[in-house]
């Protein structure tokens, strides 16, 4: 099947793929004057004498904006907001059918960070948190932080802290598999946008110790001319010891690597260049990295990528419907570290010792076990690091 093909066709019936339905009667004068005035006087007051009734007395505590600006949608770039609304009206469904979380799409014409930041921040009382998506890098990185900055909401950019939690899962249950140590592994990473940034940061936070990104210039590392300020970021981090060459080179005696940058930049004589059980994470869409096929005929023992017809999929849906479940439950002021940690934990632990497998290190998207399991875990994580709004005793 040619699925945009297909999909157009459809996209022209559908017209839009959710469509707002009352959960009120508004069939009597009376419905009217409860759901609407004079009745609504009393909700509202209630709110403005404490702004965190609007958890209790709106829809709030279960609407997410996810919000784009169009500039980085899936692998077609900057087309522009409009353009990326299918995608932005594609992420809202996949919340509610995953995570029951209610999700209104927006599109910001703006490229200007202040402007953008600003913008999402004046409507943010609307929302119980804020979905960022396919914004291009580095913009990405200050937009979130500004956000969080300002809002008391979570903000969470899902094009880099979703594939993140996926990567980390994948990683721990590969590791078991080749019994290495993640103290102890090399990693390459390729790439140095939103997704290869933030999958750095969190195997850093969950005790991996060698790790070097790539970019189109070969290694970075502390000193590199010509960097922007992410990646100097990254570069008082990671290649401590400011190894310098390709990505070719970078790969020899390497442990695992981890694409989220392009397709065929990695060739069957690289992962020869690697350690025994060499482990691969090929996710650029729809093209990989490499293909799984060529890289197990290079040695490769386990391989994952973005693609649904091989396995190992590391697919998004996996994580950011239970994250936002899972915060909104606690009522969380923000999605940290901590919760993050704790949704990969979840994800790993839903592969039994007996199941595990070099084709099964993560759940595939249809699991019903995984939404839960990760709202269960993140909810739990958001109480104990202190980023739930509401007391224990009431969640």
């Amino acid at each position: 099947m040619n699925y945009a093909v297909e999909s157009l066709k459809l996209h022209r019936q559908w017209k839009g793929k959710f469509e707002i339905h009352t959960t009120v009667p508004v069939s009597s004068s009376e419905d009217l004057s409860l759901a609407y005035t004079p009745g609504v006087a009393g909700p509202c007051l209630e709110i403005q004498k404490d702004i965190e009734k609007s958890y209790e007395l709106t829809r709030r505590h279960n609407l997410c904006a996810v919000i784009t600006d169009g500039t980085a949608v899936l692998g077609l770039g900057d087309i522009g907001p409009e353009a990326g609304m299918p995608v932005m009206e594609g992420k809202c469904i996949l919340f509610k059918a995953f995570g029951g979380v209610d999700a209104f799409p927006l599109c910001v014409k703006s490229k200007d960070v202040d402007e953008f930041v600003n913008t999402v921040a004046l409507i943010s009382g609307s929302f119980g948190g804020i979905n960022l998506e396919d914004i291009s890098a580095p913009r990405c990185f200050e937009i979130e932080r500004k956000l969080k900055e300002r809002c008391d909401i979570p903000v969470f950019h899902d094009d880099q802290h979703g594939t993140a939690v996926i990567t980390l899962a994948g990683i721990q249950n590969a590791l078991k598999l080749v019994k290495k140590k993640k103290e102890d592994v090399q990693i390459v990473i390729s790439g140095a946008g939103a997704a290869a940034v933030s999958i750095a940061k969190l195997l850093l936070q969950a005790g991996f110790l060698h790790m070097i990104l790539c970019d189109r210039k070969g290694a970075i590392y502390k000193g590199r001319e010509g960097l922007n300020w992410i990646k100097e970021e990254m570069a008082e981090v990671t290649n401590l010891k400011k190894r310098q060459g390709s990505l070719p080179e970078m790969l020899v005696g390497a442990d695992i690597f981890i694409g989220v940058s392009g397709p065929n930049t990695v060739t069957q004589e690289m992962v020869r260049q690697m350690q025994q059980d060499a482990i691969l994470f090929a996710c650029a869409n729809p093209t990989p990295e490499i293909f799984p096929n060529d890289a197990k005929a290079g040695g490769a023992r386990i391989v994952a990528t973005g693609r649904s017809d091989y396995p190992n999929q590391i697919n998004n849906v996996l994580a950011f419907p239970g994250i936002f479940r899972g915060a909104f439950d606690a009522g969380a002021k923000e999605i940290n570290e901590a919760m993050k940690l704790a949704a990969a934990q979840a994800l790993a632990d839903l592969i039994s010792e007996e199941e595990l497998d070099e084709d099964y290190i993560i759940p595939k998207a249809f699991d019903p076990r995984v939404g839960p399991a990760v709202a269960a875990a993140v909810k739990k994580a958001a109480v104990t690091s202190g980023a739930a709004r509401r007391k224990q005793e009431t969640l």
